[in-house]
Parts: C-alpha cells; sequence; structure tokens
C-alpha cells in the first residue's frame, strides 16, 4: 500500500484527509511544524490500523522540509501521494499579516510565496522524481477559493502565492500526461479554522 505525506497537517483538514486515506488502508507521514498537534493526529489515525507518524519541519525552512520527507519514507516507504495545505499560524499572521488588493506590496507578498508556493515547490521537488521512475503517484494542493474560482481581494497577497501554485499544478498535470503521476489542486471555499 501507498504512504500519503501530508505537508501542513493540522487537526482540521490535515486530519479530515488523513483518516480519508487511512480508511483505505494508505499510512500516512503527517508533516508541519507542532509535534504536539501532528502527535495527536498521528494517534488518531493509528487507532485506524494504519501506520501514521509524525515528521515535524516548517515548510519555510526547506532543508528541514527535505529532511521530513526523507525521515518519512524511510520510516513508511516511497511517498506515492502528496497532499499540501500549509496554514498560516497567528504569530505568522502578525509578522506578515494578510492584505487587500490595494494594501500590497512587494514585501507582503513575499512570506506569502515562501509558504505556499515555494514550500509547495520543494516538497513537489522532492517526491516527484520517484513517482516518475514508479510510474505512479498522485499530488494534490490545496488552498482557498480565492486561489482561482472565487475573488479574495481581501487577501491578496496570499492569493498571489496561492494563484501562482494552482497555476503551476495545472501546468505539472498537463506535463505529467501519460507517466502515471497525477497532480491536482483542490480550492476549499470554506472557512475550516486556525492555522497552526
Amino acid at each position: 500500500m501507498s504512504t500519503l505525506a501530508i505537508v501542513g497537517a493540522g487537526p482540521q483538514l490535515g486530519r479530515a484527509i488523513g483518516r480519508r486515506f487511512a480508511a483505505e488502508g494508505v499510512d500516512v507521514a503527517l508533516i508541519a511544524r507542532s509535534r504536539t498537534t501532528l502527535q495527536a493526529v498521528a494517534d488518531d489515525l493509528s487507532d485506524m490500523g494504519v501506520r501514521a507518524e509524525a515528521f515535524p519541519a516548517d515548510v519555510t525552512d526547506r532543508p528541514a522540509l527535505h529532511a521530513a520527507l526523507t525521515a518519512a519514507e524511510e520510516r513508511l516507504g516511497p511517498i506515492g501521494i502528496l497532499e499540501y495545505s500549509p496554514a498560516p499560524s497567528p504569530a505568522d499572521l502578525r509578522r506578515a499579516p494578510l492584505v487587500e488588493a490595494t494594501k500590497v506590496t512587494v514585501e507582503s507578498v513575499l512570506a506569502q510565496l515562501d509558504l505556499y508556493l515555494l514550500g509547495g515547490v520543494a516538497a513537489v521537488q522532492h517526491v516527484l522524481p520517484g513517482m516518475l521512475e514508479r510510474g505512479t503517484g498522485t499530488i494534490l494542493i490545496s488552498s482557498g477559493a480565492g486561489s482561482g474560482p472565487v475573488i479574495a481581494p481581501h487577501v491578496a497577497n496570499a492569493q498571489i502565492a496561492t494563484g501562482g501554485m494552482r497555476n503551476w499544478i495545472l501546468n505539472l498535470h498537463a506535463a505529467l500526461a501519460g507517466t502515471g503521476v497525477y497532480a491536482a489542486h483542490v480550492a476549499i471555499a470554506a472557512f475550516i479554522g486556525q492555522g497552526g
């Protein structure tokens, strides 16, 4: 059975995604900053009869993200499914607040690019070669609805980054045609809760 890596795993969306895949017998690697939160989700998923483990890392720390994905593969086997859905913590939002479209500056976009786009590129870059070699794999990127189908001018700096990620994933999907590897973007048009 395949291994799912949830990068940006939290107690709400990450747990729900993990539970859905665990119900199918898929082992789950959970990656995010909070070991405590990750362990609670891992314990919940383990109760479903799969291997679920926590690999703490900050997605904006590329070496730490790479190390977490490597450790996940060493412990649980090749990552056949990558789900990337990071969320800013309250501290992140105090340091780099979301801003509306008329207030966007280069500086206000950089932190969002680092979290949503560049962290996602790094995660995909880590798992894609193995998926291509095996001829199978799935890359799922989740973000808010403003990344594509809905306009969200009140969080425009984040939407620049998530829109960029969405467009890259659509292009990646087209480039992967015929390889057995699938890439998709999921826009969630609902408030889920606080990141962390």
